[in-house]
């Protein structure tokens, strides 16, 4: 009929009776009339902060815990965050808690998460928690990035570097990561027919940046394709209004066309246009070897004309010289005696010369 119970220095008891919560037992003997056995005691351990119990609702809202314990009752736009002995421990979702304050020092602080940004000092701490990925959206933003958010379809900010958290289950939150750096889209493979109805395959090559993050974001879903496709179009709008001959002498002209063609799409794409350029003309194997005949039997008549030309000057030479030596009788003299020299450096030769020239007056030649 008498009954008692053992709490040790660091145990509490929880004493229920008839499935109601009466009181939290401290340290020490306690005894008890329970001729019935209504009385049900039970020894828990507050080294361990939280309250674990079936019957915790009970526990919590009977409000005989006293200073023995903090009861945390989140409603469904409220969470918790919970630091024990200086250190956070917890980040808690709406639902009832009992946290034990005889073993450690326990803080709670109550956020109202229907401004969904978390906005906290000590948010690296938390987002280490365990219970973090299930509660925040965490967007991390880069150098030469932006980030933007929106809430329940409507824009709410830009963000700058840095990490960001944002509570699930209040709204429909939507996060985008926008990078400002400079990029490239290669354009590959297009096959377009000129103005003269030769089929080519080109490869261009087209820089931008981002400008305008919230632009690039709401105006089209994925910008770079957008931007991609109207290159495509920009490239065989300009190819097909001129012929191969054209394109192949001044590829820079439209590498040229295609930036004015873009820069108003992409202004309206939150981009700028920062170069272009056409990186590869690839003609059919037929055009390729028709093209390399032409230009085979260019350089061959080139060629010709060349030698055409040298051939001519060298004739007008030995014209000018043959008027000039039948003017001059003694230039003539000395020609003929240079040509003399010469063959005598390589045989013997007599020459008797006279008034009437050399030719008239050879005698012997060895």
């Amino acid at each position: 009929m008498i009954r008692y119970i053992k709490i040790n220095p660091h145990e509490r008891g929880l004493l229920f009776r008839e499935g109601d919560f009466k009181a939290v037992l401290g340290p020490g003997r306690h005894w008890y009339l329970d001729p019935l056995f209504r009385l049900r005691p039970e020894v828990v351990s507050p080294r361990s902060p939280w309250l674990a119990h079936k019957d915790l609702d009970l526990i919590a809202k009977s409000g005989k815990l006293g200073d023995e314990a903090i009861v945390i009752d989140l409603k469904d736009y409220e969470r918790a965050l919970v630091w024990i002995d200086g250190r956070f421990a917890a980040l808690l979702d709406s639902d009832l808690y009992v946290i034990w304050t005889t073993e450690r020092k326990v803080r709670v602080e109550t956020i109202d998460a229907r401004a969904m940004q978390l906005v906290h000092a000590d948010l690296p701490a938390i987002l280490r928690a365990k219970q973090a990925p299930a509660l925040l959206e965490v967007l991390n933003v880069g150098p030469a990035h932006a980030g933007i958010w929106f809430r329940d379809g409507a824009y709410q900010a830009t963000l700058g570097p840095g990490t960001y958290a944002f509570w699930k289950g209040v709204g429909k939150l939507a996060l985008h990561d926008v990078d400002l750096k400079e990029q490239v889209l290669d354009i590959s493979g297009q096959e377009i027919m000129t103005a003269d109805k030769v089929t080519l395959r080109l490869n261009a090559l087209v820089a931008y940046r981002i400008v305008d993050p919230l632009r690039s974001v709401i105006e089209v879903d994925g910008p770079a394709q957008a931007l991609y496709r109207a290159a495509q179009l920009a490239l065989r709008e300009a190819i097909g209004a001129k012929d191969l001959d054209s394109l192949l002498a001044d590829k820079d002209a439209l590498a040229r066309e295609l930036s004015e063609a873009l820069r108003t799409r992409a202004a309206e794409l939150g981009m700028t246009i920062v170069s272009t350029g056409v990186r590869d003309v690839i003609l059919p194997g037929d055009m390729k070897e028709l093209m390399n005949k032409v230009t085979e039997a260019k350089k061959a008549a080139e060629a010709a004309l060349i030698t055409r030309r040298e051939e001519t000057a060298a004739m007008r030479m030995q014209a000018n010289t043959a008027k000039i030596l039948e003017s001059s009788p003694t230039l003539m003299k000395l020609k003929e005696l240079e040509v003399l020299e010469k063959v005598a450096g390589k045989a013997n030769l007599t020459v008797v010369l006279g008034e009437d020239g050399l030719t008239n007056r050879v005698v012997k030649l060895l």
